[in-house]
């Protein structure tokens, strides 16, 4: 199984490889950059001044129904659901499509202050969160687990840096 990583308004190419570098090493696995041509001007909301999260994995998934893998669309756009103000990411849950927005994980958007480390360990959160839902994990109650539900920077940044050893064991079995 392979993972691959889809940069969509996406500027940070470090942040990129960096990710791309870390889920390799998490996942003992081949991870390439693809491209997508989405059309996110279709997925703009005025009213919200958001983009629409579910139309990103649609789009996708029209267009990579021949790639066998995990992919994980990553951007720079402020994404949401009907039902929630904002959105880190979203996933289809046992899918193959998931999508984090860096938006609302820069420091800056909260203090103004830009620290590239701190946004480094909340995207990898959050790109770990939305692939455990790939993998078929849903929410862990384990506030050390990346599967912990946020609903707020707090909670990101209070969450654990990598899976519990449960749902490890999980995302473990579902690639046997």
């Amino acid at each position: 199984m392979n993972l691959y990583v889809a940069p969509v308004v996406f500027s940070n190419k470090q942040l990129l490889e960096r990710i791309a570098r870390t889920l390799q090493q998490t996942f003992k696995t081949g991870v390439s950059r693809i491209s997508l041509t989405l059309d996110t001007d279709s997925l703009y909301s005025f009213e919200r001044r958001q983009y629409y999260s579910t139309g990103f994995i649609e789009q996708s998934a029209a267009q990579t129904a021949q790639i066998n893998g995990k992919i994980i669309l990553i951007t720079e756009l402020d994404i949401y659901v009907p039902v929630l103000t904002f959105l880190f990411g979203e996933a289809q849950l046992k899918g193959k499509h998931s999508i984090v927005s860096v938006f609302r994980l820069h420091e800056e958007f909260y203090s103004g202050v830009t620290n590239n480390e701190l946004l480094y360990e909340r995207t990898i959160k959050e790109v770990y969160h939305e692939l455990g839902h790939n993998f078929g994990l849903i929410h862990c109650q384990n506030w050390d687990c990346v599967m912990h539900s946020s609903n707020s920077i707090e909670e990101v940044d209070l969450k654990g840096n990598t899976y519990c050893k449960t749902c490890f064991s999980l995302i473990n079995k579902s690639l046997q």
